[in-house]
């Protein structure tokens, strides 16, 4: 098959997913051509069988904005025509839905739609009167739609009363990267050996909730002495590394902003925190259980589809600080219970998230949209 792919390129969720989601696509002999404002950070070296188009929107007096959206609109259409492509996969409604609507206006109806819903272009775009229609009109028009949990078809339905038929297929991590890892030598540089290493990633957004990080760790250093890795930069990063320093934490916490490559950092840390209040599915929680880590968090949105609790990890109603650090001071004062938890999410991973059978279900996808 002949597949476009557009996505956010930046880091993020949706961007990681669509990237990975090519790259096997492309190991399978399916050509794959990336449309994007910029090369997605996943992609990094040359790929057989992947092509990266640059979407450039040009700056005119009359517009006070550069007409992205109509850019991409046009570079859609472009690649769709010169090459051939049976289908154009956009990640995250909001604009891209609505640009392969217009491209396919250009090119014809033998050019498919498929779109799919990461998380906030329906838990908080679709919030935004000046957005919900829009929105509601991308998903309509496009020839499929997926999710990556239940729970965000559930919100999509009660959101935008949308009756369209919406697929749920689960994001995945590419196990030849995210696995089981000896850092022993790594892990000297930020922890003693009787200390654990906790581990946040994200993009430090409010939804994230960085200072119930902060405050879990607190509690846990008391308890077991700790380290704490935060991965990530965003608008709640200045108030982390003040509260840090309010708590007396600054000598125990390593702020190391943005990383492109994680998988080592994930498998240097003993646990995962993520006590986010929306998280429509938790991608950093299945890296982290491909690792072997397993993670406490909050009950939010599609994670408790990922980890399962009392399994694989451990979740707590969102805001819940003094629960989830004493699941965190549980797990890392039995090393028997956190070689069951280890192991049960590792092999979750392997079975049910595993990047195999998630293309399986993509492919399958595809062929039943491009011969309606």
């Amino acid at each position: 098959m002949r597949i476009g792919i557009t996505c956010y390129p930046s880091h993020g969720g949706s961007g990681v997913v669509a990237t990975e989601l090519g790259k096997v696509m492309a190991e399978r002999g399916h050509q794959v051509h990336f449309i994007s404002y910029d090369m997605p950070f996943r992609l990094g070296r040359f790929h057989h069988n992947i092509h990266y188009h640059e979407v450039e929107a040009n700056r005119y007096a009359v517009f006070r904005y550069p007409p992205y959206d109509l850019a991409l609109a046009n570079q859609m259409a472009q690649v769709a025509k010169i090459h051939r492509l049976d289908l154009i996969h956009v990640h995250y409604a909001v604009p891209h839905s609505l640009c392969a609507y217009l491209a396919k206006q250009m090119v014809g109806d033998s050019l498919k739609v498929v779109t799919t819903l990461h998380g906030t272009d329906i838990t908080v775009m679709a919030e935004d009167p000046s957005l919900k229609d829009i929105i509601c009109f991308g998903i309509r028009e496009s020839d499929a739609v997926t999710a990556v949990s239940q729970d965000l078809i559930h919100q999509t339905r009660e959101l935008l009363c949308v009756d369209k038929p919406l697929e749920r297929i689960y994001n995945f991590v590419d196990q030849r990267v995210y696995k089981p890892t000896d850092v022993s030598d790594l892990r000297k540089e930020y922890a003693a050996p009787h200390e654990k290493i906790l581990l946040h990633i994200s993009n430090f957004r409010p939804v994230k909730r960085v200072f119930d990080v902060i405050r879990i760790f607190e509690q846990v250093n008391r308890e077991v002495p700790s380290r704490l890795i935060l991965v990530g930069e965003g608008p709640d990063w200045s108030g982390a590394v003040q509260l840090a320093k309010e708590l007396g934490l600054e000598s125990r916490i390593d702020f190391l902003g943005k990383q492109n490559a994680v998988a080592r950092l994930i498998s240097l840390a003993d646990l995962l925190l993520l006590p986010s209040s929306k998280e429509s599915f938790g991608l950093v929680a299945l890296e982290a259980m491909a690792c072997g880590v397993p993670t406490v968090g909050s009950n939010a949105g599609g994670l408790p589809e990922v980890v399962i609790h009392g399994e694989t990890g451990y979740l707590a109603p969102i805001g819940e600080v003094e629960s989830m650090a004493q699941y965190a001071i549980q797990l890392l004062s039995d090393p028997r219970l956190y070689d069951r938890l280890s192991e049960t999410g590792l092999q979750r991973a392997r079975e049910e998230f595993c990047a195999q059978k998630i293309a399986d279900q993509y492919e399958s996808l595809y062929r039943r949209v491009i011969q309606q």
